[in-house]
Parts: structure tokens; C-alpha cells; sequence
């Protein structure tokens, strides 16, 4: 049974970092994806950023330049280095996985969901 447990988030001032983590117990699946949401309150899910089973990376663009997916595959933890962070960066963060070949922008696009971490960025 797949397990993923976000942690690290927290509050922060405009321009700060914080590191994201997803610990993925029970995921095993090397052709996978794995991928990064928020979800702000009143707005949708949002792709934050995605990174296959070879290392192959992509982001929002709202993110771009400012957050680094990494995993770590003999600890099976996901990471989000989240630098210059900006008001419109608060939300819930989730982390995502998926056994299917390739990956997704979307939510549905994903199996298996951790229950959040919050990250509130303030002025």
C-alpha cells in the first residue's frame, strides 16, 4: 500500500525558501511519476511540477525558475526547494504519484495523494 506523507512547510516572509519533503512508503514503481500540487483556498488544485522516474523535470510556469523538484531514491523521498517564494505561493502543498508510464499536469492524472503540508508566505 502506498503511503506519502508530506512535511516541511510553514510560514515565511516574501522571499524566503523552505524545502518541501514527501516521504513515499510502499512506492516502488520506477517508471512512475512523481509531481508536486497546491491548492489555495477558493481556487482549484494546481500543477506545481512534476519529475519521472529518469529525472526529467517541469513546471508551472508561475514557478519556474524559483522551485527544484529532486527525489532521493534509495531514501524513496520526493523534495521541493521553493526559493524567492511570493505571496501568491500560499496554499496547501500536496505531493503525487502515479504507477503509469510518463507524467501528468493534472490531478487525475495521479493514484496516490499525501494529505497536504501548509506553506503561508506573508509580507
Amino acid at each position: 500500500q502506498v503511503q506519502l506523507v508530506e512535511s516541511g512547510g510553514g510560514s515565511v516572509q516574501g522571499g524566503g525558501s523552505l524545502r518541501l519533503s514527501c516521504g513515499a512508503s510502499g512506492y516502488t514503481n520506477r517508471r512512475g511519476c512523481m509531481a508536486w500540487f497546491r491548492q489555495a483556498p477558493g481556487k482549484e488544485r494546481e500543477w506545481v511540477g512534476f519529475i519521472s522516474s529518469d529525472g526529467w523535470s517541469n513546471y508551472a510556469d508561475s514557478v519556474k525558475g524559483r522551485f527544484t523538484i529532486s527525489q532521493d531514491n534509495a531514501k524513496n523521498t520526493l523534495y521541493l526547494q521553493m526559493n524567492s517564494l511570493e505571496l501568491e505561493d500560499t496554499a496547501m502543498y500536496y505531493c503525487a504519484a502515479r504507477n503509469i508510464p510518463g507524467c501528468s499536469p493534472r490531478p487525475s492524472g495521479y493514484s496516490y495523494w499525501g494529505q497536504g503540508t501548509q506553506v503561508t508566505v506573508s509580507s
